[in-house]
C-alpha cells in the first residue's frame, strides 16, 4: 500500500472561523483549543510573544495553525530537545502538543483532538523539518 502525499492549504480569511469551528466546535475552539496552542508555543519558545497566526487545512482532513512569521524560534521541549525551528514547524509542534494534551478529556473534543493529532503527525512526517518536530514531541 503506497501512501499519498498530504497537501497543505493556507485558509483564507473567510475560512479562519468556519473550518476550526466545524472541526472542534464553535465554543471549544476559541476557549480551549486555540488557547492551548498559544500556551504550548509560549512554553516551547521563550521568544514567542504572540501575534497573528496562519491556519492550514490538510488534504487528509487535518488542520493546524502556525505563527505568521519569517523568524525562526529557539525551541526547548519538555523532553530535553533544543533546536531552532521555523514558525511553521513551531506551529505544528505546538498543535501536536496541544492536541495530545486535549485528547485526554474523555469527551467529544478529546476524540477530535486525538484524531487531529494523528492526521497532523502524518503530515509532519514529510515536513522539511520532520526530524526537529519529531525530536521535540517524542
Amino acid at each position: 500500500m503506497s501512501q499519498s502525499v498530504i497537501y497543505c492549504e493556507k485558509l483564507s480569511d473567510a475560512q479562519r472561523n468556519e473550518v476550526p469551528a466545524k472541526l472542534f466546535g464553535v465554543v471549544a475552539f476559541p476557549f480551549k483549543v486555540e488557547p492551548a496552542i498559544f500556551d504550548m508555543a509560549g512554553m516551547l519558545a521563550a521568544e514567542y510573544q504572540g501575534g497573528y497566526w496562519d491556519m492550514h487545512s490538510l488534504s487528509n482532513g487535518g488542520w493546524y495553525m502556525s505563527p505568521s512569521s519569517a523568524a525562526s524560534f529557539n525551541v526547548t521541549s519538555m523532553n530535553g530537545f533544543t533546536g531552532a525551528m521555523t514558525a511553521d514547524a513551531l506551529g505544528i509542534t505546538a498543535c501536536l502538543f496541544a492536541f495530545s494534551h486535549l485528547s485526554f478529556g474523555g469527551n467529544a473534543l478529546a476524540e477530535v483532538c486525538a484524531e487531529q493529532y494523528h492526521l497532523l503527525r502524518d503530515f509532519a512526517m514529510d515536513h522539511t523539518e520532520a526530524s526537529l518536530i519529531l525530536a521535540a514531541i517524542d
